[in-house]
């Protein structure tokens, strides 16, 4: 366990290169990944930069970038979002993050989330809790859904968004009339940060990659968090759906999921 600790000072140098390069840099050119999706010249930089960097200080661990996808060992990897909440990014919103996790098998068991306008660095390493800027934190005491805040995450685009929208307007719905606020950040690695923060109270992403959640588990995870699938199943690296949840709230906000699921499927 001790291991996974060792590798926290290279997670965050990797990540404040990163953060540094967001500070100074544009984004540079735009291109498009898809319907009403973009990537930045600096998405590309920045997860070449810190390929290079983290093959130098770790060449036994291999590597898994969003953008250019995997290289080196498959067991035990370093999984990156070089800029989660891009979209945020390039219109000068500062919402967004990078999100580094060092993932075994299918669990993270390190992971950093920066965020680079906010002057916040959450940390994680298993078994050893969760920090914001080196202080301990746990997610919130909520219990009643009436009090709580959620964040969703984006809707969706691409093939399909119709449909594959229809669970995230029902489940929107339930929330709608029972809990304090939703919100919908941009970002899932910072949805996650900030509900290990206490910040937030529960942070729902219906659908995602590895790079997307892989560090904002571990971090929700240690900081108390029930992180889990939409099968209810322990969240993994192979889960498509990420509901993490303070745990006095988890049955009631589970509770909103099925009914949302049971509206749509009632619907068609």
């Amino acid at each position: 366990m001790s291991s996974y600790k060792e590798h926290l000072p290279i997670a965050v140098e990797a990540t404040r290169r990163a953060a540094e390069a967001m500070r100074q840099q544009s984004p540079g050119a735009l291109a498009s990944k898809g319907d009403r999706d973009v990537v930045s010249e600096l998405d590309y930089a920045i997860e070449r930069d810190l390929r290079a960097f983290l093959s130098t200080e770790t060449p036994d661990i291999g590597f898994h970038g969003e953008e250019e996808g995997p290289s080196g060992s498959s067991s035990k990897r370093w999984v990156l979002d070089p800029i989660d909440g891009t979209s945020n990014y390039v219109r000068g919103l500062p919402l967004c993050a990078v999100s580094l996790a060092l993932v075994q098998g299918n669990e993270a068991v390190v992971g950093v989330i920066e965020l680079p306008f906010l002057s916040a660095t959450y940390t994680a390493a298993k078994g050893w809790g969760a920090h914001a800027n080196g202080q301990r934190i746990t997610v919130s005491n909520t219990t009643c859904l009436s009090q709580a805040l959620v964040a969703v995450g984006d809707y969706a685009v691409g093939p399909d968004a119709e449909t594959r929208n229809q669970l995230r307007l029902a489940l929107t719905g339930q929330l709608a009339a029972e809990v304090q606020r939703i919100r919908m950040t941009g970002s899932a690695a910072l949805d996650l940060a900030w509900l290990a923060h206490g910040k937030l109270d529960a942070a729902l992403t219906l659908s995602n990659h590895p790079w997307d959640m892989a560090s904002g588990v571990i971090i929700a995870r240690e900081a108390g968090a029930v992180v889990i699938d939409g099968h209810g199943a322990r969240h993994d690296m192979t889960s498509t759906t990420t509901l993490a949840i303070t745990p006095e709230l988890t049955d009631p906000i589970l509770a909103a999921y099925q009914k949302a699921i049971t509206i749509v499927a009632d619907a068609r």
